[in-house]
């Protein structure tokens, strides 16, 4: 399709949509050419960037880039890791901020209906009040946002317990590619009638439909959460502590690990009194009624002991648990003050691997000259390497692609995989068919065709097209 020709048509039809929320000047778009994933070789700037109010809006939105055969891109913050939100050429943005509402929070049936630019740390302040909880925290709630969760699939510290974001959602509205709209469940808690359309949306990337809602299951707030800090003298008996704490037969709602580069760096950033002469620590809560985790943090202490943790710094109070995390949750930023440019990693490998893992990880950065600062959620294999480095210099972005490609090779070949939360995006797609076998990747591609048989969803994400 010419579209210089049909330029003026595009962008006169966007407007009759939404006259007041629409950006087409060249200048006005240069911020949506980007997001929180490494710069690329090329920036593409979008057609036009289009802030909808309705669900309606969306769909409209939608049937006029099926008309020109435009690719759409659903985007709130853009803080997602692996390039999922950036334009391809002829693009539409579709941002959702002006859709930022709680519809509902319903004690009674503990679900609450949201739209997707909701930021989780928001959610859960409105929740709190009602003793009740969204479990789902990426380390970004502050920023995160309630639909980009959910098409990534977002974790957090807490998913050792509770599970990450597929867990919780119970019914999306979806606006399909050709701008119909659909709804994935019904608004309880167990629902086996059909094919779980809700889960096939979960984590699609935009690829598959835009969502417009979500509802989303709450749980009780705990009564009480303390938070463990505890030093090790080596990497190795870190990671045997978390088997040792795995093992015990109580499960902490968060077991993240954190090697010295990340310890030092965090204290560099955030002074907290963070310790930095430890090879590693492990950051361990406990939830739960007021006794059990009293009980349970004895059996804690005495594990850690007993696995050679060299010193024990405990919370109690809520407000040293904020400031514990307040330090956990910098760490990204942290790292940002060591060169001019930070990628954090995702990869998941089995328990056994973990020690390995991390060795592993030091031994690609020193290969490829790269310094890294490692941490992750040590209870489920998901490890977060966060590369610090200069990506404007040509030998130390091909290092870097190196350094990415036996990371990632190696995650597989473990019996791992690519992402545990970020995604797979532009980043990672050229390592998906490897990671899945064949009839598996050849099945998604099916999937993508028959929802979007002109390929106008997030295009050339996750897959090659």
């Amino acid at each position: 399709m010419d579209f210089v020709n049909n330029f003026n048509n595009i962008i006169s039809e966007l407007k009759k949509i939404s006259p007041n929320n629409f950006l087409y000047k060249k200048e006005d778009l240069y911020v949506y050419a980007y997001d929180t994933s490494q710069n690329p070789d090329k920036i593409t700037l979008p057609l036009a960037v289009v802030f909808p109010e309705s669900t309606k809006e969306v769909s409209d939105i939608v049937k006029i880039a099926n008309k020109y055969k435009l690719n759409i891109i659903p985007r709130a913050q853009g803080t997602n890791h692996c390039g999922a939100t950036r334009p391809e050429e002829n693009s539409i943005i579709i941002h959702f901020s002006k859709m930022d509402k709680i519809i509902e929070i319903n004690k009674e049936n503990l679900t609450a209906t949201l739209q997707p630019n909701v930021v989780i740390g928001d959610l859960n302040k409105e929740l709190d009040k009602l003793n009740l909880f969204f479990p789902p925290d990426p380390s970004n709630l502050a920023v995160s946002t309630v639909g980009g969760a959910i098409a990534l699939c977002a974790g957090g510290p807490r998913t050792f317990k509770y599970g990450n974001t597929k867990d919780y959602v119970i019914n999306l509205e979806v606006v399909l590619a050709d701008g119909t709209i659909i709804e994935t469940g019904k608004n309880v808690a167990k629902n086996v009638t059909g094919y779980n359309l809700t889960a096939l949306f979960t984590g699609s990337e935009g690829t598959l439909g835009i969502i417009t809602k979500a509802v989303v299951k709450l749980i009780p707030k705990p009564e009480i959460r303390l938070l463990t800090f505890a030093y090790f003298d080596t990497l190795k008996d870190a990671t045997l502590c978390v088997n040792g704490i795995i093992n015990s037969g109580f499960m902490p709602s968060c077991l993240d690990l954190l090697d010295k580069n990340t310890l030092t760096t965090i204290e560099n950033f955030n002074p907290c009194g963070i310790l930095c002469d430890k090879q590693a620590a492990l950051l361990i809560e406990i939830d739960g009624f007021k006794e059990s985790v009293k009980n349970e943090l004895k059996i804690l202490k005495n594990i850690l002991k007993n696995n050679r943790a060299v010193k024990i710094i405990q919370s109690n109070s809520e407000e040293e648990n904020e400031n514990i995390w307040k330090a956990r949750r910098s760490a990204y930023s942290a790292v940002t003050q060591l060169k001019p440019d930070v990628v954090t990693e995702d990869i998941v490998v089995p328990l056994s691997k973990i020690a390995e893992c991390v060795e592993k990880i030091r031994e690609l950065s020193n290969k490829y000259n790269v310094i890294v600062c490692t941490m992750g959620h040590a209870g489920d294999g998901n490890i977060h390497p966060n590369f610090a480095l200069d990506l404007s210099n040509k030998q130390e972005r091909n290092n870097f692609e190196k350094l990415k490609d036996e990371l990632f090779m190696y995650a597989v070949n473990t019996g791992g995989t690519l992402s545990g939360e970020h995604g797979i995006g532009t980043h990672k797609k050229k390592y998906l068919k490897a990671a899945l076998n064949n009839n598996g990747y050849e099945l998604m591609k099916r999937i993508k065709t028959l929802l979007d048989p002109k390929n106008i969803l997030n295009r050339n994400k996750m897959f090659d097209e």
